[in-house]
């Protein structure tokens, strides 16, 4: 079954950690891909340092305002493009980065296949998501979450990577991952 926007349209933490073990599935190009999600981080609202809310709505947030079930795509160090999924309501800057996937219906190693989906930069190149996909809804047939059944799993909550720069928030537990899962980006 496919998520709708009203999943989404809950608190951000409840949220990152509900995606764990649900299908994320993008099509492009004709081509399906499909992950067990396995790792979110949670940004939530204005007084989140590490939220690029914090700054207000600028040209590079504004779809963080734009309300939940709604697709935010951005490029950080010119290479990497993240995907995030807006939550809560309307004109509150919160999203839920999914930071690493488990690749299905790929062949090869859990070695080789860690390489496409552990790490938000390694899944977005693996997907094919662009800057192009910014924006759209999680209720269209390009990129969309669907609930498989799967929640047979214990579920980690620790700090979240690469935001040192935000004080007393980076030491915020709004980090999740499904404890054991070998494509974890990192524990």
């Amino acid at each position: 079954m496919k998520l709708d926007k009203t999943f989404f349209a809950r608190n951000t933490l409840d949220v990152a950690k509900d995606l764990l073990g649900k299908t994320l599935v993008v099509k492009i190009d004709g081509k399906v891909k499909r992950g067990i999600i396995v790792e979110t981080e949670g940004y939530m609202g204005p007084d989140d340092l590490a939220c690029h809310g914090r700054f207000g709505k600028t040209e590079r947030s504004k779809v963080l305002f734009s309300g939940p079930g709604t697709v935010y795509v951005y490029l950080i160090y010119g290479m990497y493009y993240m995907l995030n999924f807006v939550t809560e309501k309307k004109d509150y800057p919160s999203a839920v980065l999914i930071r690493a996937i488990e690749p299905l219906n790929e062949k090869g190693s859990i070695k080789d296949l860690r390489k496409l989906g552990s790490g938000p930069g390694r899944l977005t190149r693996w997907l094919g998501i662009t800057k192009s996909h910014n924006g759209l809804s999680i209720n269209g047939d390009e990129i969309f979450v669907e609930d498989n059944g799967l929640n047979d799993f214990e579920i980690v909550e620790t700090t979240r990577v690469g935001v040192e720069y935000a004080g007393y928030f980076a030491q915020k537990p709004w980090r999740f991952y499904i404890r054991d899962n070998e494509f974890v980006s990192r524990k």
